[in-house]
This record gives structure tokens, sequence and C-alpha cells, in this order.
């Protein structure tokens, strides 16, 4: 059974509202068209920071979640480890399921 945070991230690529790739996102990001910047947990810490500082300068938010297979499979392009939402309330909903796992785990 897939999680509610599998089905927004596929609704969101399905409907056009899901970039991937590192330039793809960085493009986004600086041309103010994105809502949240996602990020597997296993990409290099230096594209991490690099993405990381340009998403601070446009106030785009950021979560670090799961691992690059798993996420890149949701929406079918593999190999992909960044991520951008650009639509409002896929951004929102996408972090709150982030949020609530992240509570559950600390507990």
């Amino acid at each position: 059974m897939r999680s509610k945070f599998e089905s927004y991230i596929g609704f969101a690529a399905k409907s056009g509202n899901l970039i991937a790739g590192t330039a793809a996102c960085a493009s986004k990001i600086e041309k103010r068209k994105a809502k949240l910047l996602l990020i597997a947990e296993d990409t290099a810490e230096r594209t991490l920071e690099k993405l990381r500082n340009i998403a601070e300068k446009a106030n785009v938010p950021v979560r670090i979640y799961g691992d690059a297979y798993d996420l890149s499979k949701m929406i079918g392009k593999p190999g992909r480890n960044v991520f951008v939402i650009t639509d409002e309330k896929f951004a929102k909903i996408i972090v709150e399921q982030i949020d609530a796992k992240k509570e559950e785990v600390l507990g």
C-alpha cells in the first residue's frame, strides 16, 4: 500500500508540478518557480550545500528525506536525487507529510 507521501509525489509528477535533477531544480529555484526543494538523504554533500544556499536565497523551503533510489522510483525517473515542487498546494501537503513522519520517528 502506498503512503500518502508517495501518492502526493506521484500526483505532483503526473501533473507536471515536479522537476527532477540538480540543474533543472537550481534553474527553477533561481527563476522563483520553486515552492519546495526535496533532496534525498544520500545526495553528495557538495550538491546538498550548493542547492541549500540557492534555496535559502530564494526563500524556498528545503526538506531532506528518503533515498535517491526510492524517491526517483516514485516519480518514474531513475537516478535522480534532487526534486522541486512548483505548486504551492502540493508543496504544503508534502512538507506536512515529511514533517509528520519525522515527528513519528522522534516520538
